[in-house]
């Protein structure tokens, strides 16, 4: 995981770039989850874990709703950052640097896991898979709920993109241009990704490149993973319906070991 952490502590002071409006997307992605949140457990607050915050994009949306939230992420950088946003917002925030398949929580510690915005496919083996939803599930509380988003990869495993559209975000100094290069694998699961920012220098850009892998697990197949983490209830909510920019695996814990 050398390369994911690399590929992370890179981008934290780049990051909220990619998006027209940072602010504006905490804000959004929040109130998203806070519904699905709602939808399972009930209206009120929660201890909430996100254990792939990065600079804090959903945990930030769900601790400005009251939600008692915990940021882990494996780039020390990105989740430093994470506790600064928070704090210039007023917010409490603890974060620290961690391996999701690892955990570094007593069980049973949180009502809700979070592992949003594609962050499970840098694992590239089921054994790391498994070894991640088996520590989520363990850090959850009997009745507690993950959300998980990764891209639709089913319909880009059929597709196999090479590049995604770019994003323009206008800033003080100028606009700031993100956009991707995919390069499959032979075996049509797994891609190199070519991260480009392009960031205004006078007359001039400055290209920063930052490189990750990602093995593109299709939707039921994640489900099953969950499932034989010992998730049960699992069911994924797409975005027409929740407003989140991503599909969402909606899984519950009805018991509890430490298995």
């Amino acid at each position: 995981m050398d390369s994911t952490r690399l590929f992370y502590d890179q981008l934290a002071a780049d990051y909220d770039r990619m998006y027209a409006d940072w602010d504006a997307s905490i804000a959004h992605q929040g109130r998203a989850l806070d519904a699905l949140i709602s939808q399972e457990l009930g209206s009120g607050t929660y201890d909430v874990l996100d254990c792939a915050c990065g600079i804090g994009t959903q945990a930030l949306g769900l601790a400005s709703l009251g939600h008692r939230v915990t940021g882990t992420d494996l780039s020390p950088v990105a989740a430093a950052r994470a506790v600064r946003e928070a704090s210039a917002r007023g917010l409490s925030l603890p974060a620290a640097a961690a391996d999701m398949r690892q955990l570094p929580f007593r069980s049973g510690s949180f009502d809700v896991v979070v592992c949003a915005d594609n962050a499970l496919p840098h694992l590239l083996t089921e054994a790391d898979v498994r070894a991640a939803l088996r520590a989520m599930r363990r850090v959850l509380r009997p009745g507690g709920l993950l959300l998980l988003s990764t891209r639709p990869y089913g319909q880009l495993r059929r597709e196999r993109p090479e590049s995604m559209h770019p994003q323009v975000m206008e800033g003080p100094e100028g606009r700031t241009i993100t956009f991707q290069l995919w390069h499959w694998h032979e075996d049509g699961e797994r891609y190199d990704l070519e991260h480009f920012q392009l960031h205004p220098d006078g007359d001039t850009w400055t290209t920063r490149v930052r490189r990750a892998t990602y093995w593109a697990l299709t939707e039921p197949e994640t489900a099953a993973l969950a499932a034989g983490a010992g998730f049960a209830t699992t069911a994924w909510h797409q975005p027409a319906d929740t407003g989140f920019f991503q599909p969402v695996l909606v899984a519950r814990v009805t018991s509890h070991d430490d298995n």
